[in-house]
């Protein structure tokens, strides 16, 4: 087996909310074979409270998160990424930094819950369905045998788990 830690940026508009959730579930579920960051295109500065309360009440370490800047990413000095996902379809469009040593990209799209309106119930259940959702991908990610696929394969399969319903 790989010894190999694969480091993995997710992209989100205001990262507080989707690319947030996507950071602490893979940095937990990925039990040290990935290092995950996250970051957005114009970042909000501040990690939406209900991003908080979701991923604390699911056990899950919030003190060191924060919203940034996806230019900290695109610096020489910058952890090199092995993959980049945009978490939403504003960033997908956007025009990305040039990322140091050229790492895969896909874009796994997912609802925005910082849309949702109504009861706080509400919302706060639109932030859960989206951590579940986020978290459902990322086990597909970490179920590819990656130390066995070419850049090729991993492509098409993290294209693939993009496609995937984000329910299932």
């Amino acid at each position: 087996m790989s010894d190999k830690i694969y480091n993995v940026l997710f992209l989100c508009s205001a990262n507080s909310a989707r690319s947030i959730i996507a950071e602490v579930v893979l940095n937990q579920l990925g039990k040290g074979r990935f290092r995950a960051f996250s970051a957005g295109s114009q970042p909000s500065g501040a990690v939406h409270p209900l991003t908080l309360k979701v991923l604390q009440g699911q056990g899950y370490d919030t003190s060191a998160l924060r919203s940034k800047s996806w230019e900290e990413f695109a610096r020489p000095d910058a952890p090199q990424m092995d993959f980049v996902f945009t978490v939403c379809d504003q960033t997908a469009g956007e025009v990305c930094p040039v990322w140091p040593g050229q790492p895969l990209t896909a874009h796994w799209g997912f609802a925005d819950p910082v849309k949702v309106e109504g009861s706080e119930q509400r919302q706060l259940d639109a932030f859960s369905q989206v951590q579940h959702q986020i978290a459902n991908r990322l086990r597909l990610l970490l179920s590819l045998p990656l130390a066995r696929l070419d850049r090729l394969a991993i492509k098409h399969e993290i294209d693939h788990i993009g496609k995937t319903p984000a329910e299932a």
